[in-house]
């Protein structure tokens, strides 16, 4: 199979079957490196629901994503396979079936030796990857985390698995090495003083939007925390921007990241061991000039460019 997408010269993008990047579909048991699939489940939202209709609606922005990286000068496309391989099947009335489901499915990924990018879903679904990643690994992975949230939450209406628990729960089951763990784009207001506790306990190292403002993503982009050759998993949280550039999410905060700025941080990623990533928290209801989904489409090409550029 020739791993490559439709020319729009070919077919114009707005026409042929949605797929994302307008990649082929493939088989788990073809020879390509890296899997993009969705996750349609929005079982773990505690505010706003309708993550669990981006996929759908993220490949078909995505016929608007070209391949060529400018600052890069890389094609994701030539020194990589890259294939869509549909949905991650989900209950969307069961959070403890869901998380079975996306364990497995992931470990089915990972056991052919690909790489992947995850189109979410809410923020809920990273626990289970996370899991999987650390039966593959055989050991905690590193974290590169944005969101406007800590997502260190506890339980809610006696819930302990919710889109606001992945990362505490990814510490305590050890899935995750806090001390190489970074949480970008943090801000507040917050329900109490404690929300910033667990972090700053666990020694995660947190640059908030009061941070980036001060002393700029050049400056910050040169202290990235050492992953050395550890495995590396990057969640990115659409609501890390500010609402004004990301408003189809699922709980807005004003003040966040300008949609440039965070490109800046994803371009300035160091060289590591990027094992898979996912973004998350897109709500297509809420955005009908579809501005939400052509950014997630951008981030996948970022992430999709930087492991093009270390292959």
């Amino acid at each position: 199979m020739d791993f490559k997408p439709i020319e729009g010269r070919q077919f114009p993008r707005f026409s042929g079957i949605k797929t994302f990047f307008r990649l082929p579909i493939a088989d788990l048991n073809e020879k390509f490196d890296v899997a993009l699939f969705g996750v349609p489940f929005d079982g773990g939202a505690t505010y706003r629901v309708g993550q669990r209709f981006s996929p759908s609606h993220v490949r078909e922005v995505s016929s608007l994503g070209r391949g060529y990286h400018w600052g890069r000068d890389t094609l994701f496309s030539k020194n990589l396979k890259v294939a869509d391989i549909g949905d991650c099947p989900t209950v969307p009335i069961d959070l403890k079936q869901t998380y079975e489901r996306i364990e497995k499915f992931v470990g089915e990924v990972l056991n052919g030796n690909k790489k992947f990018v995850a189109c979410g879903g809410d923020h809920s679904i990273t626990l289970p990857i996370l899991r999987a990643l650390k039966k593959k690994y055989q050991k905690s992975l590193g974290l590169i985390h944005f969101d406007a949230h800590f997502d260190t939450y506890p339980p809610a209406w006696d819930c302990d698995f919710h889109h606001g628990t992945f990362v505490r729960h990814a510490v305590e089951e050890k899935l995750i090495d806090p001390k190489k763990t970074i949480q970008i784009g943090i801000r507040g207001p917050f329900a109490v003083k404690e929300d910033a506790e667990f972090s700053k306990k666990n020694e995660i190292t947190v640059w908030s939007v009061d941070e980036i403002r001060k002393k700029g993503v050049e400056a910050l982009s040169q202290i990235w925390p050492d992953f050395g050759d550890m495995p590396v998993y990057l969640s990115f949280d659409v609501d890390v921007l500010d609402p004004a550039y990301a408003p189809g999410t699922g709980t807005p905060v004003i003040g966040g990241l300008t949609s440039y700025e965070a490109q800046c941080f994803l371009r300035h990623l160091p060289k590591i061991n990027l094992v898979g990533a996912d973004v998350v928290e897109i709500i297509p209801d809420y955005d009908p000039t579809q501005i939400t989904q052509l950014f997630a489409v951008d981030v996948m090409f970022e992430i999709l460019s930087h492991l093009s550029a270390f292959a």
